[in-house]
This record gives C-alpha cells, structure tokens and sequence, in this order.
C-alpha cells in the first residue's frame, strides 16, 4: 500500500479540530477516495462511508429536518448494521456535490460534534456555474465557517521514493540540502535517474502503485492513458456547452506549448487568431478543475507577488508531468530516461515538473519577465520574501537570474539543474531532485 503525506494531515485534524468537518480537495484519481477510507478504517472504531454516485438513495438520509439528531436517526434506517460510537466515528460522505443539502447539513453536524465527518468529491473546485453535471446540487447553505479543507495531489517525488523503498534516502539527501553540500557523484546520479523516472511516471497513484509492483513502463503508460480518457470522459460531462470542445481544446494545446520556446500559453495555440474572449472560460475551467496549475506573471519582484501579478499573462502546466509525458509518446519518454533528450520540449517537461512539486510544497506560481529579454520561470514567497527558482534542464549560463538578484539582492536565489549541490555569487545551485526541499 503506498504511504501517504495526506495521512499525517488527517490525523492532525483528527487530534486538533474544534467542531469541523473535513473537505479533502483535489483532482479525480490522485487518490482521495483510498486514503479516507484506510485513515476511517485504523484511527476509529466505527466507520461510515456514503457515496452519493453510487448509493443515490441514501440521499433520504439529509431530506426534511436537518438536525443532526434526525439525520443520523435516518442514518441508522437507511443503513443496516452501522455502529455509532461517540467519539469514535467518522463518516465519510463522498461525491459531495451530488448531495446539496449534505453539504448545507455539515454545519449542524460540525456544532453537534459527537462524530468526525469527512468529506470528499469529483471536481470541487468549480462553482455550480461552471459544472454541467446534472448529478451536481447547489447546496441552500454552504457552511461557511464550519469546514476546514485540505487539498490532495498526486504523489510527489519524495512519496515515490517511498513506493520505490528509498524511504531512508531522503533524510540523507535533506542533509545534503541543508548544508549546501555536494551529494557524492554517484548518488547524484543515482537520483536523478529516478527524478527523470518519476518524470516519466508521474505521480497518479495506480501508476505509481504498479510501476512499484511490476517496473514495467508499458504497463504504467496503459494506465496513464485511460486516466486521459478519463479526464477526457469528465471535461465532456462537467463543462457546459459549447465549453466541452473549448477546454478540451485548451487542454490538449497546453503539450504544444510548453513544447515552444516561448512558454506564456497562447489562445493562437488552440486556435489561430483567438483571444481570451473565446477562451478565457475554458482556461478558467481547467484551472478551477485541478487538471492544471498556473503560473502568473509578475513585473516586479515584490510581495505580496499576488498584488503584482498579471492575470492576462500565465503559463499552464499539467498538474501530473508522467501525463504529460504519456501525451508526448513513447519516444519522447524513453529519450528522457536516457537522459538524450533535446529541444523546446525537454525545458517544458522541467518546468512542468518543476512547477507541480512547487504547488505540492504549498507555493502559488509566478513566474518574473518584467521585459522581452528577461525571464525567470519561476517566484515563490518565502520568508517575507520573492525568492527566484531558474530551471534549467542542463546547466547553462544564469543571465536573468544574474540580473534579478543584481536588482533585488535576495537572501537566497535558486537554480536547479542537471548537475550537483553548488553556491556561488548568490545562487545555490540544486540538481531537479531538491526541489522537494525548497
């Protein structure tokens, strides 16, 4: 069973919250579902799961008076052999968005606080606008104050070190980090081989999961690929009209961008001559469904970088890079694990890879080209303060980097390459893999 970080962030609400519930956010198939259920099963003595896709009719359950002691009065007459335990309870409603009075009703269970109540769903992210679902329900109520959320993605680089048994590395590697340190060469290699292996893999825990088992690439890309279709299958029931064709669209133009030199998404990518205002929706539909991350463009380097930002000027990346790799084919995989890999392209897989740990570690994107001939791909905040990260996919010269920390003098300024642990005239040098640590 693979080990997951969102494990200890369900415990630490399980041992801290004060009459809430739980919201575990986040994209189809990273895993929600899976870690609810085991985390239900070890830490209470009773667990209750509703899925309101699967098991319509207990929506009866949080029909009529919402009170908490009639709903799970309902509870125990819809629902055979269940057991209540004060204390010891948690009762997970899944697919959430298909229940609205569920929803409305989480704040009348979050003030009874006899039993712990999660909840989770498909692309809750979108409004009620935005989703074409006709299984979606507007909550009367959202129950503002009384949910905390949490928000799940794929595993990152440092759970898949786990599922591949170098759980004890990391902590080695962290040393290395901290203490600005070449990691010996052989390690470093080491590493980033199985950085490009992620790369190639990704994230999707089935992926992950088999890729473990077996160490069979074929196998791993056919469960790639239907997870495409999936998202295909989703993009086709939840956006509205004339929206299916266009986020579809924007979707499948976000590989051949970032196989450009240039990086800023483009609408002429999806469609010659086309502006924001066929596709500014679409665009903001993908992002709000977790398929993607965006990164904003910022002119000065100052924060708050969200005061700064230009929201008219982003980049898009794919919110798991092993999917992205599965768009770009079998070739194109097996030229990055053997490190040959040439092109627009390879800069784009790095960034994409580079951009995704980046969301995983907490940070909102930014990315700084105040002019036509600088660009850094990517600002974070940090310590009070706009810290540059340049990615580059081998280990060439710094100018923009140079020139950001020539005007802004931060405390630190990273630069992440094909290479080893290094520091010098105010850069600290990281191979891809440290990113997890940044």
């Amino acid at each position: 069973m693979l080990e997951r970080k969102v494990y200890r962030d369900l415990l630490n609400w399980k041992n801290n919250h004060k009459k809430t519930c739980l919201m575990v956010k986040g994209a189809r198939q990273v895993g929600k579902t899976f870690a609810i259920r085991e985390f239900g099963r070890r830490e209470y003595e009773s667990f209750i799961e509703i899925n309101f896709l699967r098991q319509k009719e207990l929506k009866r359950i949080f029909s009529g008076d919402l009170t908490a002691e009639n709903i799970y009065k309902r509870m125990t007459a819809e629902i055979s052999h269940i057991r209540l335990i004060e204390n010891h309870t948690l009762i997970f409603l899944d697919e959430i968005q298909a229940c609205g009075n569920a929803r409305t009703a989480l704040k009348f269970l979050a003030e009874d606080g006899r039993y712990d109540v999660i909840t989770s769903g498909s692309l809750l992210g979108l409004t009620f606008g935005e989703d074409a679902d006709p299984d979606v329900e507007e909550p009367e109520s959202v129950p503002t104050g009384y949910e905390e959320f949490i928000t799940m993605y794929s595993l990152d680089f440092e759970e898949y070190l786990w599922a591949e048994g170098y759980k004890n590395a990391v902590g080695i590697l962290r040393e290395y980090f901290d203490r600005m340190e070449k990691v010996p060469e052989e390690m470093n290699r080491k590493y980033e081989e199985l950085f490009r292996e992620y790369m190639v893999i990704g994230g999707m825990p089935e992926v992950v999961d088999s890729f473990a088992e077996n160490h069979d690439f074929n196998l791993a890309a056919g469960i790639q690929n239907r997870i495409l279709e999936n998202y295909n299958f989703d993009i086709s029931k939840h956006a509205k009209g004339t929206e299916k064709v266009k986020v579809k669209k924007c979707y499948d133009a976000i590989p051949r961008q970032l196989a450009k030199e240039l990086k800023k998404f483009q609408y002429s990518t999806v469609e010659k001559g086309q502006t924001s205002k066929k596709y500014g929706d679409s665009v903001t539909w993908l992002i709000n469904s977790a398929l993607v991350n965006a990164a904003y463009n910022v002119h000065e380097a100052y924060i708050p970088l969200l005061a700064n930002a230009n929201e008219n000027q982003f980049k898009l990346y794919f919110a798991d890079t092993g999917l992205l790799c599965a768009v770009y084919g079998f070739e194109t995989k097996r030229a990055l694990l053997n490190n040959t890999l040439k092109g627009n392209a390879k800069g784009g897989i790095y960034e994409n890879v580079i951009a995704e740990t980046l969301v995983k570690n907490g940070y909102k994107l930014y990315y700084y080209k105040p002019d036509d001939n600088r660009e850094l791909e990517f600002l974070i905040e940090k310590n009070g303060q706009a810290v540059p990260i340049e990615v580059k996919a081998g280990n060439t010269a710094t100018v923009s980097l140079n020139g950001f920390i020539e005007e802004y003098k931060p405390e630190v300024a990273y630069k992440l390459i094909s290479g080893n642990v290094g520091y010098s005239d105010g850069k600290l040098s990281l191979p891809h893999y440290m990113a997890m640590f940044i």
